[in-house]
């Protein structure tokens, strides 16, 4: 099936689907010219950002890269320092198919920077990202995850969703920490101008979980092996870690306060479980 301006859409499973000619076949122009030419070389002048581990990268084949989210920019600076592979983020379909001239820039700076749409209107979302990112792997290219799902609310470390394990143990790839470090003072939440400050990325050594193929699916396996990367992400941050689910807590944050016989509702308890080390 044809879809204009984006190219052939390609029936994944449970009716989903993702765009695989027409849009990609320009990903290596438009991500060369945001990446060298516009947007590159801006953030590397007011932010200067570094990076360590880049040995950790891959120079070839499909790995995950795994990393909290602190702040928009993290995916403008996470390609940035890497300096010879793309790295490509699923994003919904909205951004790409907007009308006017308005949706015109949003495709065509989404696609710049190594974003892939998604359509999620044949079924769940998270089965369009865990489809999209297998196949993806597959071909060989580099896949940015943000585990939490979201951006932490408070510069925390949250618990990460288990999908991260599905498609690595579906793909058969290597899951590489990336800890972005600075990314919320530059970015805060909220904020419409970004402020220059010096950006770090650091990338941790890659996580082989080879050791548990075949058994994709099984919820204590794929939960072991993303209480495994979230702590070397919590190490590589240095973020303290809380056991609750990012996107939850916000729903509280936003949630209004009801007082009951005078005494402040509370917006729900500090959770302090630490990931397991060592997955299995």
């Amino acid at each position: 099936m044809r879809c204009a301006g984006l190219g052939t859409v390609r029936r994944l499973s449970d009716g989903l689907s993702v765009v695989v000619q027409g849009q990609e076949a320009l990903y290596p122009v438009l991500y060369f010219v945001m990446k060298h030419i516009l947007l590159g070389p801006i953030l590397k002048l007011f932010f200067r950002p570094e990076a360590e581990g880049l040995e950790n990268i891959p120079k070839r084949g499909g790995a995950i890269l795994a990393s909290n989210h602190l702040a928009v920019s993290d995916s403008f600076f996470m390609p940035l320092v890497i300096p010879k592979r793309r790295v490509t983020f699923p994003a919904k379909m909205e951004y790409f198919t907007e009308k006017g001239l308005k949706g015109a820039f949003k495709k065509w700076f989404f696609t710049g920077m190594g974003q892939i749409p998604i359509d999620r209107t044949g079924g769940s979302a998270a089965q369009a990202a865990l489809d999209t990112g297998i196949r993806l792997l597959r071909e060989g290219n580099l896949l940015g995850i943000y585990p939490e799902g979201t951006r932490s609310p408070d510069g925390r470390l949250y618990k990460g969703k288990t999908g991260l394990a599905r498609i690595a143990l579906e793909a058969g790839v290597p899951i590489i920490p990336v800890a972005m470090v600075g990314t919320d003072i530059a970015n805060p939440i909220g904020s419409k101008m970004w402020k220059p400050t010096k950006i770090r990325v650091k990338f941790g050594e890659p996580l082989d979980f080879s050791r548990y193929e075949g058994l994709s699916g099984d919820r204590f396996v794929e939960r072991s092996i993303t209480d495994e990367v979230m702590y070397a992400l919590m190490e590589l941050s240095g973020q303290e870690y809380v056991d609750m689910y990012a996107a939850k807590v916000k729903e509280v944050q936003d949630a209004p306060v009801k007082p009951a016989d005078g005494v402040p509702e509370q917006r729900g308890e500090r959770q302090d479980r630490i990931p397991e080390t060592k997955a299995g």
